[in-house]
């Protein structure tokens, strides 16, 4: 039997709320009236019974992905395992690294096949899923911290960039993270891929053995976390100037890499108010600007 998930528009009128479990999609759709009513329709559809879907094969995906093959049976399950493989063979990964924005994907998915649409996004706690046409843009806040309010800089992704997805991961966030950036914003050309990069990067700020960063077995904190007996950081005490830069440009070397290699197309690194860019300038991906009171449409968070 199928879950029946809470399923609501905003008190906007505009945007769709989405939740079932710990999935909590807010979407908004742009253009005739009657497509949008079809796509909101279509994405209720296919949200219902998603969860179960994945809870189905919840152990497969807690494991850890070979880079090669996949066992994996659901449509969305192996979007998972698809986003994380091209990380699995040089780090512990799993697919549940990819799970929110593989869901975000999935909803937009249904929407556009059912509707003919200017602009849409699906917004799964902060990992986001863009559909852009024409001159529409979208907006992304980026914030110092996912637990504290405040913009340090905006995002603005065109209909020509090639970026469909944002994703932010770090140790403020609403999974563990085994490097000490509060923050780190991936844009990708998908979602689930954005996801995926995120966890990657994220753990790659860091500064392995110092003795003011706490850490402790996931497993401690969640008997059924996918990352075990690996250690996650709880805590980061004084880090000196030269130690946040030593950390930051670890992941940034990460993120060049990444970048490179056509996984990303930028992505910015936060830690303890310090802030490292990676990504291509002159158009050729989406521009960061400092936030000078604009509105902004989403407020990224992990």
């Amino acid at each position: 039997m199928k879950r029946l998930p809470q399923i609501a528009l905003l008190p906007d009128g505009k945007r769709l709320h989405l939740q079932d479990g710990p999935i909590d999609l807010i979407i908004e759709a742009k253009g005739q009236a009657a497509e949008v009513g079809a796509a909101y329709e279509a994405a209720a559809r296919r949200f219902t019974g998603l969860l179960d879907e994945l809870c189905e094969e919840l152990n497969g995906l807690r494991q850890p992905a070979n880079p090669v093959q996949c066992a994996l049976q659901g449509v969305v399950a192996r979007r998972m395992h698809a986003a994380v493989a091209p990380f699995a063979a040089d780090h512990f990964i799993t697919p549940m690294a990819a799970v929110a924005g593989s869901v975000a994907e999935e909803i937009l998915g249904a929407m556009l096949g059912a509707a003919r649409l200017d602009r849409a996004y699906v917004n799964n706690g902060g990992d986001i899923a863009l559909h852009l046409t024409g001159g529409e843009q979208f907006t992304v806040g980026l914030m110092d911290r996912p637990d504290r309010h405040g913009l340090m800089r905006t995002m603005i992704v065109d209909a020509d960039d090639p970026a469909r997805g944002v994703a932010t991961s770090g140790r403020h966030g609403r999974s563990f993270s085994l490097g000490i950036a509060d923050a780190v914003t991936v844009l990708a050309r998908t979602a689930s891929t954005a996801d995926a990069a995120a966890t990657i990067i994220a753990n790659a700020v860091d500064l392995p053995g110092h003795p003011a960063i706490v850490r402790c077995p996931a497993n401690e904190l969640q008997p059924d976390s996918d990352l075990g007996p690996r250690l996650v950081t709880r805590d980061v005490g004084l880090l000196t100037e030269d130690e946040i830069d030593r950390a930051l440009r670890a992941g940034a070397n990460q993120a060049q890499q990444l970048l490179v290699a056509g996984l990303i197309e930028g992505a910015a690194l936060r830690l303890l108010g310090e802030t490292l860019v990676v990504g291509i300038t002159g158009g050729q991906a989406p521009a960061l600007h400092a936030h000078h009171g604009s509105a902004i449409e989403s407020a990224v968070h992990a």
